[in-house]
């Protein structure tokens, strides 16, 4: 069997080897082989509806797979689950607390259902994850009355009361206003400075991106790609130049592809850019009015400079040069755009995912 992860290999938490769940005819995760390091924020990426919940509830033993094997720690968890289980917290889609107890109060009940029943020192823990979870004010407010961000914190917590070494994350800042979504990101992001390992599933790219160093992205329960998310913003990079007229941009582009043709190969392609929406991808049928003036290059942000004097060098000077660092909505998009399964329907019948802006490079002005 292919990818199998051995016990020894302490660095890998998460292994799954083949992973596959089928409901009647729909299969809703395909031979699926992930790997999660230890110290990963793992990013698990796709629209909803691609397979990412199915996957966690194997993972967590829920529901068992039709075929294949998830390895955790080292161990299978279709035999070694129970010893798998105490390290590992999780928060699966809306988490269910008593609505007239309060946050205090309901860890507590959890507590006491779970293996701390038999330490003694359960409210010092239950009044650390409160403080890390910054609910401490809130501790004796009644369920009911949370927000929707302070209920997904309190969920955090509950799972972070047995100080696990992995903890899942099913959409964690789904529904959640802006704020709700900086405190959860800020949760995340403080948990992996502890060290622990965390597997995050999410549609929002914008999310993922901040927070994550590694994800996989899965497409109608399709593996299509996982790898370090540097390496993916670097795949969609690119330079838009407004020049300072048609003319002048026809003989940019001659330039650089006759600089192309000499070795520069991390010019990848020159294209034009489309007013109104230059500093979006321009894909076939985009909206938007072509404008003759201005040039998207698929290129390294950090070759702006080398490219603005190589057409100064033949006295054409930019009016606007923007380099755009990539983002996950550009990798996806490309990514999925390409993919083919065995019986997919029309990229355009699934669920979109959530709206992404550019994200500028460092010093440069946000749009």
């Amino acid at each position: 069997m292919n990818n199998i992860i051995l016990p020894g290999e302490d660095d890998t938490i998460i292994s799954t080897s083949r992973l596959t769940k089928a409901f009647g005819n729909l299969v809703a995760v395909n031979d699926l082989n992930l790997r999660v390091m230890r110290g990963d924020v793992f990013g698990f990426l796709g629209p909803n509806g691609s397979g990412k919940t199915t996957t966690i509830r194997m993972l967590l033993g829920l529901i068992r797979p039709t075929a294949g094997h998830a390895f955790i720690f080292g161990m299978d968890n279709q035999y070694q689950l129970p010893a798998i289980l105490r390290r590992i917290g999780a928060v699966v889609e809306t988490p269910v607390f008593y609505p007239y107890l309060s946050g205090r109060d309901n860890l507590r009940v959890i507590a006491a259902a779970s293996d701390m029943a038999r330490h003694p020192l359960n409210d010092k823990r239950i009044e650390e994850v409160l403080e890390l979870v910054e609910l401490r004010a809130y501790a004796g407010l009644a369920y009911h009355a949370y927000s929707l961000g302070m209920k997904q914190r309190l969920g955090i917590a509950a799972a972070l009361l047995t100080d696990p070494e992995l903890i899942l994350l099913d959409e964690p800042t789904n529904g959640l206003d802006p704020v709700g979504m900086v405190e959860i990101r800020r949760l995340i992001a403080h948990l992996a400075q502890q060290g622990k390992t965390i597997f995050l599933s999410s549609h929002i790219l914008h999310e993922v991106q901040q927070v994550c160093n590694r994800v996989a992205i899965l497409h109608r329960g399709n593996l299509i790609k996982q790898g370090d998310v540097a390496d993916l913003l670097r795949q969609s990079e690119y330079i838009l130049i407004r020049m300072n007229s048609a003319q002048e941009a026809q003989a940019a582009c001659q330039v650089l592809q006759e600089a192309r043709e000499r070795g520069a190969m991390w010019i990848k392609s020159i294209t034009g850019a489309s007013n109104g929406i230059g500093k979006q991808r321009i894909r076939a049928g985009a909206a938007g009015e072509q404008d003759p003036a201005m040039l998207r290059i698929e290129a390294p942000a950090a070759r702006s400079a080398e490219i603005n004097a190589l057409l100064a060098r033949h006295d054409l000077f930019a009016a606007e040069l923007h380099p755009y660092q990539g983002s996950l909505e550009e990798a996806f998009l490309e990514l999925t755009a390409t993919a083919q399964f065995p019986g997919a329907s029309a990229v355009s019948g699934w669920p979109a995912l959530a709206p992404l802006g550019k994200v500028p490079l460092e010093g440069e002005a946000r749009q």
